[in-house]
């Protein structure tokens, strides 16, 4: 059975039909079609449009279906173009005619437009939990190493000591934006397209408050032929979670260069490692590889949204049934990267002697020797030169700022005393630094604190 076949004196080409059916991938929210529908011929009844009696039997259709449908008695199959026929046919199957006054009041349009961002809502609470988990293994290891001195870089060159728990707080940051942007979205979607009928609304008196306090929604949408053709919500999920995997994929970068002989940072376990199949030392990186790999992927789902609505006139075109099994996969994804890289992050051991050794390397300290020098009332652009040519001095020696002898840093400025081996020391170049955002133990406390807060408050 066609929901619109009454117009039609032939049947629809298999192929045609094959191409235009989407029940293959939209059957993915027949939980969001059941409860719309549910909650829409609850406001048919309130409204008087169908009978208590009728509402009381579509009821028990559609929850016998989902029941059905769960405990695998049910099968969706290809017999339907889509998942809202499949639905409307089985519950006429199952009570007769009365399961034809489901549709009252109500097109395809608003109807795909409501599961879908039901859907969408539901979804999102999932990628929140598992943001939620990530920047609690963030915190965790945060707290765990803020002691653990290593270098930091820029141009990926050795520049500043910091340390572990410093670096980890910059991806804390990031994903603490990502979580907030998810919210974003679903703070700015949460509007009941229900009622809109399909394009134009409906004579009959529909509630459409109603709908929308039954089903969670802030209020209905207040233009119907937005309300079928829009799909802002899903380019800003897209672009969120596109955003998401951005931040996993550096963070995999990162954790493959650690994971290097030259670096030796980290020792990734086992179980989030693969071997190769000719060289028998090899312990290779795989699944920080492929998410930084599926980045792409996402990034794909974004761009092919974008690009399928651009051209479209007002109000719903058949276009916008390709943002389905771009968004299903995307979430999909993303999904399984957050999960598999918490996992990962959650077995790795860092060797601190190694990052510590590492942090005392590359002239790290230089700017802090300047700032002695500062200190001891030189002009900072005069004490950037004196470090400058100490620098070239250590490289031309093959030695190091701390291993320097009084005389040797003499021999550049008489300013030096005794004291610069203190003001070079990794310890005091990380701790000295307490303003807000920076290493030192001072300031990582109060972010630390600052983190507990958000999380608890999550």
């Amino acid at each position: 059975m066609k929901l619109w076949g009454g117009r039609f004196t032939k049947e629809t080409d298999q192929l045609v039909h094959n191409f235009n059916a989407s029940i293959s991938f939209d059957q993915k929210f027949y939980k969001q079609d059941i409860t719309g529908s549910i909650a829409h011929v609850f406001m048919l009844e309130k409204q008087e449009i169908i009978t208590t009696k009728d509402r009381e039997l579509i009821v028990a259709g559609l929850e016998g279906i989902s029941q059905d449908i769960e405990s695998g008695k049910l099968i969706i199959d290809s017999s339907q173009e889509d998942i809202h026929s499949f639905v409307e046919a089985h519950l006429i199957d199952r009570i007769g005619d009365t399961g034809k006054k489901l549709h009252t009041g109500r097109s395809r349009n608003d109807q795909v437009a409501l599961d879908m961002k039901l859907f969408i809502r539901d979804e999102i609470n999932e990628l929140s939990d598992l943001i939620k988990a990530l920047l609690t293994t963030l915190h965790i290891q945060m707290k765990e190493h803020t002691a653990t001195y290593m270098p930091g870089f820029t141009h990926l060159q050795k520049a500043q000591p910091t340390t572990l728990s410093h670096h980890l707080g910059a991806y804390f940051e990031m994903f603490r934006r990502d979580y907030s942007r998810l919210l974003d979205v679903k703070s700015r979607m949460n509007l009941c397209p229900l009622g809109s009928g399909a394009l134009a609304g409906t004579t009959y008196p529909l509630d459409r408050d109603y709908t929308a306090v039954l089903l969670d929604f802030d209020g209905p949408t207040l233009n119907s032929m937005d309300s079928v053709s829009d799909r802002d919500y899903l380019i800003e999920l897209l672009s969120a979670l596109s955003t998401v995997m951005m931040h996993l994929s550096r963070f995999c970068e990162e954790i493959i260069i650690w994971n290097t002989n030259e670096y030796r940072f980290i020792e990734i376990d086992d179980t989030y490692s693969t071997g190769s199949s000719i060289m028998p030392q090899k312990k290779n990186p795989d699944i920080a590889e492929l998410i930084r790999g599926k980045t792409g992927r996402v990034y794909g789902a974004l761009i092919s949204i974008l690009t399928v609505m651009k051209g479209l006139p007002l109000a719903y075109n058949k276009d916008i049934q390709e943002d389905k099994e771009l968004t299903f996969d995307a979430i999909d994804t993303v999904k399984g990267c957050l999960s598999l890289f918490n996992g990962m992050l959650q077995s790795i051991q860092y060797r601190k002697d190694v990052m510590a050794k590492s942090a005392t390397g590359g002239f790290t300290n230089a700017t802090d020797a300047a700032d002695y020098l500062v200190n001891h009332n030189i002009p900072f652009r005069d004490a950037h030169e004196i470090i400058g040519r100490l620098v070239l001095y250590c490289i031309e020696q093959n030695t190091s700022i701390e291993a320097l002898s009084i005389d040797e840093f003499k021999a550049i400025s008489p300013v030096f005393e005794e004291d610069i081996y203190d003001a070079v020391s990794l310890k005091n170049c990380v701790e000295k630094r307490n303003t807000i955002g920076a290493p030192g133990t001072e300031s990582m406390s109060k972010i630390l604190k600052t983190n507990e807060a958000f999380l608890a408050s999550l």
